[in-house]
């Protein structure tokens, strides 16, 4: 981790929700240089190591959120509903449990938050714009409109209370990428790590969308509005590029799911109400 002259010092404290989701197994147990305590919570206890500790916590219960951010330090906020789903199950995870994530951050003194949002907020944009952080949102599904309405929080919390919040746009955070369109989404673990250090590290952060890809050489997303992170990926997904080519069909550029960043959302089945 490379230290700059003005980094804020190791934390006392970190919290991580969706602690056992995809990423939050990808970044467990290395994390440690970053804070003295690591709280790792989820619907359900999380296995640990060195400086962590689980702590349950759903999210749609206020009090168990404020429970979960007593004591302050900074949050990495992973928790929630990660795909399409019906709008019940996302009211819950991602609207609901997102508002319970900043009003607990503004009740227990949290300052620092990194909402973990994803590409599905413009996923309706072509793939040939490129995009930057303020683009206008198009979301690609109700999972996407949950992630719009999660950043509209950070924005109120931040304008109104202080609390900052990196906006990261996931891509596609895997060991790999698995198919064509992740050659220009993807995001490496050791990525995301660089990019949760400067979360942690930048003494000014402010509320900035950063789109959270690798240096890929297929690239839809500008960042360079939030250089002053710090944060400059290193790997890319095209040292990959001949095993998906090779195990992947050419698909047609007329197919929406090619022809829009979000891929396979824009055309998959909406979960709205079931007519009688």
């Amino acid at each position: 981790m490379a230290i700059f002259p003005t980094d804020r010092p190791r934390r006392s404290r970190l919290v991580i929700t969706g602690a056992a989701g995809g990423i939050g197994k990808m970044i467990r147990g290395k994390l440690d240089h970053i804070a003295d305590e690591i709280v790792l919570s989820d619907l359900t206890d999380v296995s640990c190591s060195g400086n962590e500790r689980s702590q349950t916590c759903d999210l749609a219960d206020l009090d168990a959120v404020r429970a979960l951010l007593k004591g302050g330090g900074d949050v990495l906020h992973f928790g929630g509903q990660s795909t399409e789903a019906p709008f019940e199950r996302i009211l819950n995870a991602n609207l609901i449990g997102s508002y319970n994530l900043y009003e607990a951050a503004r009740l227990e003194g949290v300052r620092r938050v990194l909402f973990a949002s994803s590409n599905h907020v413009i996923g309706f944009h072509p793939r040939e714009t490129l995009l930057d952080a303020d683009s206008p949102m198009r979301p690609d599904s109700l999972y996407g409109v949950s992630k719009v309405y999660g950043e509209g929080l950070a924005h109120l919390y931040h304008d109104k209370f202080g609390i900052e919040s990196l906006l990261l746009r996931i891509g596609s955070c895997f060991k790999e990428p698995s198919d064509r369109r992740q050659l220009a989404t993807w995001m490496s673990p050791q990525d995301m790590i660089h990019a949760i250090e400067r979360f942690v590290m930048v003494p000014r952060l402010g509320c900035p969308v950063v789109y959270g890809r690798s240096n890929n050489s297929e690239n839809w997303w500008d960042n360079s509005k939030t250089d002053y992170l710090g944060w400059n990926p290193q790997d890319t997904a095209e040292v990959f590029r001949g095993k998906v080519e090779a195990a992947t069909e050419v698909p047609s550029p007329l197919d929406p799911a090619v022809k829009y960043q979000g891929g396979a959302f824009v055309t998959a089945d909406h979960p709205g109400t079931k007519e009688e």
